[in-house]
């Protein structure tokens, strides 16, 4: 993916498929060790989102070393960008925790 807006869905939806992939299936484990699986969904959602932005931007030491890039060397276009696919990233998981939510019947 070689394109800006290409990679920026790339990013979204990585980020979305890790956070709804953990929460189903683990708790497919809290199935199989009689926990309740819409709890365990919710709480893993939650708890992976952080892990979700980092696994959507490719890592976080190459993130900031690109923001150290903008920020020292004076490149605000590539700082821009960058922030901007952390945006998106957050924006993906945020969307993948509130289907989990929703799905597991809300707070």
């Amino acid at each position: 993916m070689d394109g800006f807006f290409p990679r920026l869905l790339l990013i979204f939806f990585t980020a979305l498929g890790v956070v709804l992939g953990a929460a189903v299936v683990g708790s497919l484990a809290a199935v199989l060790v009689g926990q309740p699986p819409l709890r365990t969904m919710t709480r893993l959602a939650l708890e992976i989102k952080i892990w979700a932005i980092a696994a959507a931007m490719g890592g976080t030491f190459s993130a900031i070393e690109i923001l150290g890039q903008g920020l020292l060397e004076g490149q605000f276009r590539i700082l821009a960008k960058q922030l901007l696919f952390i945006i998106v990233a957050f924006i993906g998981a945020q969307v993948g925790y509130w289907l989990i939510q929703n799905l597991a019947g809300g707070k």
